[in-house]
């Protein structure tokens, strides 16, 4: 049985509340740009644009929907492996606090700086991977 109150599991479930978060704001900037009719309509025919906002919003939803099926398998092999590790701690914090992060950087629009957060959300699930390792 994993230990629900590791750090892992903490941040794996931080993160799942967060992802709420991701996806109300892309959805409220989908209603809200393209209005209450479209969004409980059926939906058929061309989708109206978003936004530039709206689309970062969109895409930094995506994004996560991507990203966090590896970090849950990540941290459940880990809790699996038996093993405690301040690797796979660190690691898990990584990717939650980096998430945290990566919305409002995508949204700003900062050159460089939603790549660069991208890059430690995904260091951090591959440290909670390197600790599921013999001698981690």
């Amino acid at each position: 049985m994993p230990d629900l109150a590791s750090t892992q599991m903490q941040m794996l479930w931080a993160s799942l509340v967060l992802g709420f978060v991701y996806l109300l704001a892309a959805a409220f900037a989908s209603i809200t740009q393209r209005g209450m009719k479209w969004a409980a309509g059926p939906r058929d025919g061309a989708t109206p644009p978003l936004n530039e906002v709206g689309g970062r919003l969109d895409r930094a939803w995506k994004n996560y929907l991507e990203t966090l099926p590896l970090f849950i398998g990540a941290v459940l092999v880990q809790a699996a492996s038996g093993h405690e590790s301040g690797l796979a701690s660190l690691g898990a914090q990584l990717y939650f606090w980096g998430r945290v992060v990566y919305l409002p950087a995508y949204v700003s629009g900062l050159p460089f700086v939603r790549p660069l957060v991208w890059g430690v959300t995904m260091s951090g699930i591959i440290l909670v991977l390197v600790a599921c390792l013999p001698g981690f």
